[in-house]
């Protein structure tokens, strides 16, 4: 059978630092199924000697060498004897898939860095969360963690071929229109990009077929393991309220987040949005009173929105139909159920530190009668930039000149599908590089 194609992502070259410095940490690989953490792993062992590639979920038996005791140099060589491959500091990756079947193994990460430093061992889980949080004590200072997300438009461009087009966006420092052909060629990968979401399965289709029914039958596929995981949630929530809470947060999108309209009984609507959050298929996006940094300082949980991890599984589970999308002008595209706003989030979260995970905040004016809100919240160099969405290239700014004026700050970005340009106080970035900024 041919390898599969590898497309780079972006986690290439910090997990290739990682492996060429001297003080290694073992990793901790997180993220959602299917967002491409293994494959990344397996692009990274090319530049080791020996690979070797434990799976807990696939062989549980695997679970024994971590049972005994916490024995290092044991471990190792029952490893070695089970491969037949030596693990040898600075030569193997060892890689310890799906650990969160086995948590003995995580409990082992902080000693690999005590007793082998020089050894190269990383770890990933898609359900891995749910193991963390019964564990009393992790590892910290002893493990990195790294965080990964489907594919960014950036990333995409990478895939498609357009390296150009990703070298003009990730440069650009100023305000000035780029051209309008230039312009419109990133529009319109945009677009495909909005119709199809990161995943990278879906990706790697769209680049072999170019056929958007190929790709709609890969949602499904990824939306039904991610349903029959329910079951390892470890709740007495129903399969069916997390399925419903899920579809819920499809058709809510871009606006607080309403907990009757997902199923009758409030309280497991909350315990499934905290699950979800957890295995990363929803990300939280949460009020912020926005008095000064951190962001997280003065939050109101009551008032909350929550993003689908992918706009293409979003546009899929919300019963959009994507050969329907696709007649749809660009326009008429963005202004679907939200569409821009969650867009704009997750291309946001996935440009943010991939050691820690991102938290998402926008702010509302509280007061009874008010109706100024800004879509995101986000720090650049230490100061605090609000991001208003924005579906057409018009629309009041209102919200925006009153948010700069109390908060007393200097500007404030619009995002839209129009080109790059600036007006008073207000910095306009296109969709297509919201993650850039």
């Amino acid at each position: 059978m041919a390898e599969k194609q590898y497309y780079t992502r972006v986690i290439d070259s910090l997990l290739s630092e990682w492996a060429q410095s001297e003080a290694h940490k073992p990793v901790l690989l997180r993220g959602a199924r299917q967002v491409g953490k293994s494959s990344a792993v397996r692009h990274l062992a090319l530049q080791f000697k020996y690979f070797i590639e434990m799976n807990f979920e696939k062989e549980p038996s695997l679970k024994t060498l971590f049972s005994k005791d916490i024995d290092i140099q044991r471990i190792c060589e029952d490893v070695s004897a089970s491969y037949g491959m030596p693990v040898k500091e600075g030569e193997t990756l060892l890689f310890l898939d799906e650990i969160q079947d086995c948590a003995d193994a995580i409990r082992a990460l902080r000693y690999f860095y005590e007793e082998k430093p020089g050894l190269h061992v990383i770890a990933a889980g898609s359900l891995l969360e749910f193991t963390l949080a019964e564990l009393p004590t992790f590892a910290v200072g002893r493990i990195r963690s790294m965080f990964m997300y489907p594919f960014s438009f950036h990333e995409f461009l990478g895939v498609v071929g357009n390296s150009q087009l990703q070298h003009i966006i990730t440069h650009k420092t100023d305000f000035e229109p780029l051209s309008g052909i230039v312009h419109e060629k990133l529009l319109q990968h945009y677009r495909t990009f909005l119709l199809l979401g990161g995943m990278p399965e879906v990706v790697a289709t769209w680049q072999n077929t170019h056929n958007y029914a190929a790709c709609t039958a890969v949602h499904e596929d990824i939306l039904t393991s991610y349903m029959l995981d329910f079951a390892k949630y470890k709740t007495r929530v129903p399969s069916l309220t997390l399925q419903q809470v899920l579809i819920s947060v499809a058709r809510q999108a871009g606006q607080k987040f309403v907990y009757s309209q997902a199923a009758p009984e409030i309280e497991k609507v909350k315990e499934s949005l905290s699950l979800l959050s957890m295995a990363g298929l929803i990300i939280p996006v949460t009020h912020t009173a926005a008095n000064g940094l951190p962001l997280g300082a003065e939050t109101n949980e009551k008032f909350r929105k929550f993003l689908m991890m992918d706009t293409g599984l979003m546009l899929h589970l919300s019963g959009l139909n994507l050969g329907e999308l696709v007649l749809l002008d660009t326009a008429s595209l963005v202004n679907k159920g939200g569409l821009a706003e969650v867009a704009a989030g997750l291309e946001l979260q996935k440009a943010a530190s991939t050691t820690s995970r991102t938290e998402l905040f926008y702010w509302q004016n509280l007061k009874p009668g008010a109706q100024a809100e800004i879509d995101y919240l986000t720090i650049r160099q230490g100061e605090m930039i609000p991001v208003e969405v924005k579906a057409g290239s018009r629309g009041s700014m209102k919200s925006m000149y009153y948010f700069l004026d109390l908060k007393q700050l200097p500007y404030g970005i619009r995002t839209s599908m129009e080109n790059y340009g600036s007006m008073e106080k207000i910095r306009i970035v296109p969709l297509y590089a919201i993650g850039q900024i």
